[in-house]
This record gives structure tokens, C-alpha cells and sequence, in this order.
């Protein structure tokens, strides 16, 4: 019976906001902030290094609504509901079993359900420059991926809105903007690591100025 007043009182000393004296505490330890922020930055680079994440190559095909054919009366409404359309319809391709068929053709190793699950990734979905990226542990094999992603998405729309009782608008056009010569970078960069690194080390270090010490 004893020990719920205990616990009540250590929940209501954790939840209770900084003292001003914590808060002095904290700005006086500056010194163990700034050697805890540069040893996560290190921890964090050392991390990249040892397991360095994979190289992402990036296509880009051009999409066009071609708006002032399909909607000369430039009625803003209707324009919306149109891209809103037209682009879900787009995404649905990018993603389809024939266009990853494709994919599996230019690189035999790779399966659909690895596509799907992240290793081909779509951005900037609208009227405009459409990204494919793909990431390998390889990047020359990322860049074989995310190019022929991107012309089976181009040669995908293009039979879509030429053919009989195709799903796509007629005014719809996608080119290829760029398919050969992509560079291949990391996924995420070095100084990303560094910045986690040294941000979970000032939480740690802000945790220990304010719990360990006060109970002690």
C-alpha cells in the first residue's frame, strides 16, 4: 500500500516540466553537450562506412496533361479532379505487373515483390518531370533498373492512350527525359548518419544531465 504514493510521486517528478535549476544544469554542462554531439557524429560516420547504405540511380521521363486540350474552358475545378484522376492512373501503371515484367527482363536477379517493397521508388507524381529512382548495392545495376523502369513506364502510356479502350486520356504524353549516363549516388549521404549520430548523443547526453545527476 505504500508503494503506490512512491510511484505516483516519481511519475508526477518525471512528467513535471524543468526547474530553473535543471535548466541552469543543462546549459552549464555545454561542454559534455558538445564532446557527446561530436562522438555520435563520429559513431554516426563510422556507421556509414561499415554499413554504407546502397547506391540510388534516378530516371526521368516527362509527363504532360496537355490542360488546355483537355479542359480549353480552364475551369479550375475540373482541371483538378482531371490530374487527380489521370495521375493516380499513372502511378497504377508505374507500378503494374506488365511495367515490373519488364523490369525482371533487363535484370533477371531482381523479383516484383522486391520492386514493390522499396527497391524502386517513384517521386513527383504531376504534370511534369517524374523521378524513377532504384537503389543497389551496385550502381551500375541501379542504373540498369531505374532506366528500364522508366522506359517501360514511357512505352506502357504510350500503348495506353493509343490503343482501343485504353484507361488513359488521349491528351496524355510521356517521354524520356533521361535513361542513359545516371549517376549513382548513396541513397541517404554520410552527413545524414552524422546528424542522427549527434542528435541521439545530445538526447543521451541531456538524459543524463537531467535524471542521473539530479538522483544522485
Amino acid at each position: 500500500m505504500k508503494k503506490k504514493p512512491t510511484r505516483a510521486l516519481h511519475a508526477k517528478w518525471v512528467l513535471a516540466p524543468p526547474t530553473t535549476d535543471e535548466l541552469t544544469r543543462l546549459l552549464k554542462a555545454w561542454r559534455f553537450w558538445l564532446v557527446g554531439a561530436m562522438l555520435g557524429a563520429f559513431a554516426g560516420a563510422a556507421v556509414y562506412y561499415v554499413a554504407p547504405p546502397p547506391y540510388r540511380a534516378r530516371a526521368t521521363v516527362n509527363v504532360d496533361f496537355h490542360l488546355e486540350q483537355a479542359w480549353p474552358q480552364n475551369t479550375d475545378r475540373e482541371q483538378f479532379y482531371y490530374l487527380e484522376r489521370e495521375t493516380r492512373k499513372l502511378e497504377e501503371i508505374a507500378q503494374s505487373d506488365i511495367v515490373l515484367m519488364a523490369l525482371t527482363k533487363a535484370d533477371p536477379g531482381v523479383t516484383a515483390d522486391q520492386m514493390r517493397a522499396g527497391k524502386i521508388q517513384l517521386s513527383q507524381p504531376g504534370n511534369g518531370g517524374w523521378h524513377f529512382f532504384a537503389d543497389d548495392r551496385d550502381p551500375a545495376r541501379a542504373a540498369v533498373l531505374a532506366s528500364a523502369w522508366a522506359q517501360a513506364f514511357v512505352d506502357q502510356v504510350h500503348h495506353e492512350v493509343t490503343s482501343a479502350g485504353g484507361g488513359l486520356e488521349p491528351y496524355i504524353t510521356a517521354s524520356a527525359a533521361q535513361l542513359d549516363y545516371l549517376p549513382a549516388g548513396r541513397a541517404v549521404p554520410a552527413g545524414v548518419y552524422m546528424l542522427a549520430g549527434a542528435a541521439l548523443a545530445l538526447t543521451l547526453a541531456s538524459i543524463a544531465v537531467l535524471f542521473v545527476q539530479t538522483k544522485s
